[in-house]
């Protein structure tokens, strides 16, 4: 099958191609790697009247820390965010997720932005941005503003984007002091998406207490969704008291819209799930204290 027809437009800025969506309306359709749209338009899952392809913007493909934060172009492919060593020194949960994103050609030619504004419920850089509390960057004709993660996902491939806006930045803050990380997922194959997963981000205090905590978590809801009931749980609590399989059963309690299909019920999607969650706290804990078995 072949996508219907369409135009096809490639603004060389960032405000040329807002003015294009301004004109265009709802006829309009940002096209950013096409890792996820132009299968969709193959097999006419959706259809647009015009395509605006932003992949040769310059200005959407950056990496730079500033102020506590590294702020990524929206247009910046995975496999550079992967590649970035000042990605993997200050937002190590963008480096260790990016080699579960699909396969090598896909990291290549899909784009951060791109992947976060599809708002699957199973990607992966959107339960980082969620764990990490992120804010998003959008710019329309009218103007730039800016969007918390816990704000931006609203339904199946659904966003807080407005008509005519553009994602064109995530601001990623930097974790200091004794921080761990890790994310983990389960598919049937690498490459395929994730059953389940989590990514996880821990900071502890100087008594080993826990001082903050992120939980992102994937394809256990027709949106990313962050754990926070494992949360509130464990903050200010002794790593000591908490079990990995505790916080993993907190992550997922309370969760009331988790898929069932082809890939496995609900509750085994809630079972592997909270798996994920407790072998990312594992992971996360580990790497600040050293154990084997916090």
């Amino acid at each position: 099958m072949k996508a219907a027809p369409f135009a096809y437009h490639r603004p060389d800025s960032v405000k040329e191609a807002a003015d294009l969506l301004d004109e265009f309306g709802d006829d309009g359709k940002i096209l950013a790697g096409g890792q996820s749209l132009v299968p969709m338009l193959a097999m006419r899952l959706t259809h647009f009247e015009n395509l605006v392809d932003i992949s040769k913007i310059d200005e959407l493909q950056s990496i730079d820390l500033r102020d506590g934060q590294v702020r990524i172009g929206a247009g910046t492919p995975h496999a550079f965010v992967g590649m970035d060593d000042e990605v993997a020194d200050s937002v190590p949960l963008l480096a260790l997720a990016t080699p579960y994103i699909g396969h090598f050609q896909i990291r290549t030619r899909g784009t951060l932005g791109g992947a976060i504004a599809h708002a699957d419920p199973a990607a992966e850089y959107a339960a980082v941005a969620l764990a990490l509390d992120a804010q998003m960057e959008a710019v329309s004709s009218k103007g730039t503003r800016q969007i918390p993660a816990s704000e931006f996902f609203t339904g199946l491939w659904e966003t807080s984007l407005q008509t005519g806006e553009i994602l064109t930045a995530v601001s990623f803050p930097v974790w200091g002091g004794r921080s761990g990380f890790a994310v983990e997922e389960f598919a049937r194959r690498h490459g395929d998406f994730a059953i389940a997963g989590a990514a996880v981000a821990v900071e502890l205090d100087g008594d080993d207490r826990i001082a903050r905590c992120g939980i992102g978590l994937l394809g256990l809801g027709s949106t990313p969704l962050r754990g926070g009931a494992a949360e509130s749980a464990v903050v200010g609590r002794a790593v000591g008291d908490l079990s990995a399989e505790e916080v993993g059963t907190l992550a997922i309690d309370g969760l009331d819209d988790i898929p069932s299909d082809l890939q496995g019920s609900a509750a085994y999607r809630a079972k592997v799930g909270a798996t994920m969650v407790a072998r990312a706290w594992t992971t996360a804990i580990s790497e600040i204290t050293g154990a084997s078995d916090a």
